[in-house]
């Protein structure tokens, strides 16, 4: 067994040779989806990004894309006045939009944007709209379009899942496509910031208009529902953000909503509010990314959004990754998205002969925290995927 050659998701960035913000625009893109949050569970080097501005010489428009370089493409257009009056550069769209919706939803066309060029195009395909973040200064434009497009990258990603699992028609496909992510946002009433704070950040996905949706525990429990079985039961499906102000570890239901989160390994994100101390550090609320955000101000609500929806997407990408490898995988194999820890031996059944094998994105765990894992649970053994995908052919 080897594992996939070509990438799940391969992202085509063009801009017109005119554009004067194209590159910066670009370079910051291709510098967040190369990084290596990504790469740990995609391989390589993260997504692949590939460029498309200069014509090669002789010709008028840029190079042709082949859409079957990967397992799905994202085509980025940052569209301006310069792209709409090049007749050459508007046919290359044309064509590269056609064949994309040819090719169903594995492969999508996201216009940006960034004045008001697209508005006499004719394009049909609904755009991302830069030109309308006029409010926010331009590193701000930058991490809000991140975070359009991590979403949209995860929808993909998403639909391509779905179609292995499930293969359906395309009204079907298109209904799962544009099904939204949960967000349970995990806080305490116990003060006044952890309430506060888990509506601006309510307020902030419902009018950033980036697709997701919010579970919010004091308006979508519906009578007649138990809250304790509801409220678990949104953790397991939803991407998590905990608020951890000052009262949050005291909390029994917050303590319960991070544990059943671990256990059911969706993306969760800290949000770092405490304004003064945390008498007992909840020790099961690491392992996952931490965004500190001054409680008075709340103004890095952005940044708490966007690392989020970057475990999302890092999410589907390793799901992605498992798909392809697990029919090689024994019962006795988990695949966890995230580094192992004690947690992660719940819900193990580890009563059956041989050892059980925890797998996980590279790179491999530092001798310290292997050393733990074999003291408490010497029938475990912890393997990255390039680690496993090697013994698993050694063996073969």
């Amino acid at each position: 067994m080897a594992l996939p050659t070509r990438p799940f998701l391969v992202v085509y960035i063009v801009w017109h040779p005119s554009f004067a913000t194209g590159p910066a625009v670009a370079k910051a893109l291709y510098d967040h989806f190369r990084r290596q949050l990504f790469e740990n569970v995609a391989g390589g080097t993260g997504l692949s990004v590939i460029y498309r501005s200069t014509p090669p010489e002789g010709a008028a428009a840029p190079l042709s894309i082949d859409f079957d370089e990967g397992e799905t493409a994202a085509v980025v257009v940052l569209f301006d006045n310069a792209f709409a009056g090049d007749e050459s550069y508007m046919a290359w769209l044309t064509e590269t939009a056609g064949r994309a919706e040819a090719k169903g939803l594995g492969v999508r066309v996201f216009p940006v944007a960034m004045d008001a060029g697209l508005a006499s195009s004719g394009l049909a395909e609904q755009a991302i709209r830069w030109d309308k973040w006029v409010e926010i200064e331009e590193g701000a434009r930058t991490r809000r379009l991140v975070s359009s497009l991590s979403y949209q990258f995860a929808r993909m990603l998403r639909s391509y899942l779905e179609r292995l699992r499930h293969p359906t028609d395309e009204e079907e496909a298109l209904e799962r496509y544009l099904k939204k992510v949960q967000v349970f946002l995990s806080h305490s009433k116990w003060d006044s910031d952890g309430t506060r704070i888990a509506k601006e950040i309510r307020r902030a996905l419902f009018d950033g208009n980036e697709g997701l949706s919010s579970f919010f525990d004091v308006h979508d429990i519906a009578p007649g529902l138990r809250f304790d079985k509801v409220i678990l039961n949104q953790v397991r499906v939803s991407a998590v953000v905990a608020i951890h102000t000052d009262s949050f570890s005291s909390r029994e239901w917050c303590r319960r909503e991070i544990i059943e989160a671990k256990r059911a390994s969706v993306p969760l994100v800290v949000a770092n509010c405490l304004a003064d101390l945390d008498e007992r550090g909840f020790p099961y609320m690491g392992n996952v990314p931490v965004v500190r955000m001054d409680p008075a101000h709340a103004d890095r609500i952005e940044y708490v959004i966007g690392r989020l929806l970057d475990e999302i997407l890092k999410d589907f990408l390793w799901r992605c990754r498992v798909k392809l490898v697990r029919a090689d995988a024994g019962e006795q194999v988990r695949f966890l998205p995230r580094p192992p820890e004690l947690i992660s031996l719940a819900g193990l059944d580890r009563s059956s002969q041989g050892q059980t094998i925890l797998v996980y994105p590279d790179p491999p765990l530092g001798t310290e925290e292997q050393r733990l894992f074999e003291e408490i649970a010497p029938d475990v053994r912890l393997r990255s995927l390039t680690e496993w995908v090697a013994e698993t052919e050694a063996a073969t």
